[in-house]
C-alpha cells in the first residue's frame, strides 16, 4: 500500500495525473485489494489501463528525462541464478521491481515504480545505495515474476500472461509433461 500511495503522490507532484483521478484510482485499488487480487493491486495499472488517464510510456519517459534512469526489457534477459534463487517474489510484486543483475558492488533493479520513494528505500535497505535503476513496464515485471513463480513450482513451466490484468493461462492437459507412475 505504501508503494502505491507514494507512487500516486509522485505522479500528481510531477503533473502526470490529476489528484481527482488519483483519488478514484485509490478507491478502486482498495476494492482490488479487498478481493485479494495481488497482480492487479497497482495504482499505476488502474490509472493507465482501467482509467486511461496516464500512459505507462509517459511515466517511463519522465523518469528517463528527469531522473536519468535507463530502460530495460527483462523478457529475454538472462538473470543471475543466485539473484533468482534468493529473490523474495512477494516483495517484488509489492514494489513492482526486480533485481536482475549485479556487477561487483552494484545491483541492477528494473522497476515500474521508480517514482515511489518507498520502493527505492526498500531496495536500498536490501542492497545498499549502490543501485543502478532501470524503468520498465508492469507487463515486463508481471511476465518475469510469473515465469519465476512457474519455475519455482514447476521447473518445466515457462511463459507469462502478458498483462498484470489478465488471468494466468492454464497449460492444456495434452501439453503437460508426463508424470512418472
Amino acid at each position: 500500500m505504501r508503494a502505491n500511495r507514494l507512487l500516486g503522490a509522485a505522479l500528481v507532484d510531477h503533473n502526470l495525473v490529476k489528484i481527482e483521478d488519483l483519488e478514484k484510482a485509490n478507491e478502486r485499488l482498495l476494492e482490488v485489494i479487498a478481493l485479494q487480487q495481488a497482480r492487479q493491486s497497482t495504482v499505476l495499472g488502474i490509472l493507465a489501463y482501467e482509467m486511461k488517464v496516464v500512459r505507462e510510456e509517459d511515466v517511463l519517459q519522465h523518469i528517463v528525462e528527469t531522473e536519468g534512469a535507463g530502460l530495460v526489457d527483462l523478457r529475454n534477459y538472462d538473470t543471475l541464478e543466485e539473484l533468482k534463487k534468493g529473490l523474495d517474489i512477494g516483495a517484488c510484486w509489492a514494489t513492482w521491481s526486480v533485481p536482475f543483475d549485479r556487477e561487483e558492488d552494484f545491483h541492477f533493479i528494473a522497476t515500474a515504480y521508480y517514482l515511489s520513494p518507498a520502493v527505492r528505500t526498500f531496495w536500498e535497505k536490501q542492497f545498499g545505495p549502490q543501485i543502478v535503476w532501470y524503468g520498465t513496464t508492469l507487463d515486463v515485471i508481471a511476465d518475469y515474476l510469473e515465469k519465476l513463480e512457474g519455475e519455482r513450482t514447476n521447473p518445466a513451466a515457462s511463459g507469462g500472461t502478458r498483462s498484470p490484468f489478465s488471468a494466468p493461462t492454464a497449460v492444456p492437459a495434452a501439453a503437460k509433461p508426463p508424470t512418472a507412475s
